[in-house]
């Protein structure tokens, strides 16, 4: 875990802002504050491999669900699985923090997004946010797991 303003997260969200901008012509503008993706209300990850800084993302509390924001693997680390394992922890973090389900934003023009979020169980949500009005947006959710008490 790292906070959404520590160097490294810092570095890799620059570099999935500059993907934005190859794929769509400008960075993500859904406002953002740092402190939403500190506990309890969020969560921010950075995966190391070899001690590098390789992939990240986070979620914050929305409304009654928890959005996800800023997945994203640097090309060197990709092919690996560690977009499917950032998001496994961020699932069962937020599952874990009491929340049962979470939401995301994605774009048409970033299939290798939406085919992860799709093999990992997301569907179809009403629009929010940001990009609800959005043509090229695609909202996304999925109802998490919460580990219920053991009955006598």
């Amino acid at each position: 875990m790292r906070t959404y303003d520590h160097p490294d997260a810092v570095a890799l969200i620059a570099d999935v802002q500059q993907e934005y901008v190859v794929r769509y012509g400008e960075v993500d503008r859904t406002p953002v504050d740092p402190a939403e993706f500190a506990p309890p209300l969020g969560l921010f990850l950075v995966a190391y491999v070899d001690g590098v800084p390789a992939a990240c993302g986070g979620w914050r509390a929305h409304d009654a669900d928890v959005e996800l924001k800023r997945m994203y693997v640097r090309d060197a680390f990709r092919g690996r699985g560690l977009a499917r394992a950032v998001l496994a922890e961020l699932e069962r973090t937020a599952a874990a923090a009491g929340h049962t389900r979470l939401i995301l934003e994605t774009g048409s023009k970033q299939p290798e997004a939406i085919a992860l979020y799709t093999s990992a169980g997301y569907t179809p949500v009403p629009r929010f946010g940001y990009y609800a009005d959005a043509p090229e947006a695609v909202h996304l959710g999925k109802e998490l797991e919460t580990a219920c008490p053991s009955m006598p």
